[in-house]
């Protein structure tokens, strides 16, 4: 790249575009034509938690790309049963939205903020002809479509072949991995959610994994005591 294009493109930039290319690098691979049109097209958004951010059936007008915050995506059931497919965090893009874009179709899951949300919204026509002319930037996306489709299968293969108390485990470990904390904040129903099962059930598996002493439940939060407890219950998942 010469001194004068890299004079050009330090040059530009709305308020929220250095936080959106230190969340997605790959976007300084634009030319600074694409990069003055993404500044000029894309808008800054700010979504609080517990909004739907897309739902089953609607029409999708673009990309949102997270920079703070989350969004959970998850599929009903004919009894108004959930399953969660994935979560959406800060460097990602959602695979639904990535899919109605390109295919020019409707959501077949819901999306649903989960913490505060901060993100830029890409047009969809923006969307393409960054995907079209951007080889750096299609690269990124499908590699992060493919990811995410292999993430998926093996919930398939779980629900499909594993034991709730299995998955139950491997996601209490999860999630105490992630929160780098021995408690979490969490509902039976939440959970239950995640897992497409009914939250009876899951506090069944709960009161299972507290009488072995793995964990202590308290209201809205469930704490670890004894890690290997899960770990083994959660081993052939593991493997």
């Amino acid at each position: 790249m010469g001194s004068s294009e890299s004079s050009k493109r330090e040059q530009v930039g709305a308020p929220w575009y250095a936080e959106l290319i230190r969340h997605y690098p790959v976007l300084k691979t634009l030319p600074v034509k694409l990069t003055m049109v993404l500044q000029d097209r894309a808008r800054p958004v700010t979504v609080p938690a517990g909004t739907v951010a897309f739902d089953e059936d609607s029409p999708c007008s673009g990309l949102i790309l997270p920079t703070s915050g989350s969004v959970r995506v998850v599929r009903s059931g004919p009894q108004g049963r959930e399953i969660m497919l994935y979560r959406v965090r800060p460097g990602e893009s959602c695979i639904l939205s990535v899919g109605c874009l390109l295919g020019r179709t409707s959501y077949a899951a819901r999306g649903i903020v989960e913490t505060d949300l901060t993100g830029v919204h890409i047009p969809g026509e923006l969307f393409e002809t960054l995907v079209a002319e951007v080889p750096a930037f299609r690269t990124f996306i499908f590699e992060l479509f493919g990811a995410r489709v292999s993430a998926l299968l093996q919930l398939v293969e779980q629900v499909a072949f594993h034991r709730l108390d299995q998955r139950l485990a491997v996601l209490l470990l999860k999630r105490f991995e992630e929160a780098r904390t021995p408690e979490i904040e969490t509902t039976h129903q939440e959970l239950a959610d995640q897992l497409g099962s009914v939250r009876e059930i899951v506090s069944r598996v709960l009161e299972s994994f507290e009488n072995e002493g793995g964990i202590a439940l308290g209201r809205g939060r469930v704490r670890l005591l004894l890690p290997d407890v899960l770990r083994g219950i959660a081993e052939p998942l593991r493997d």
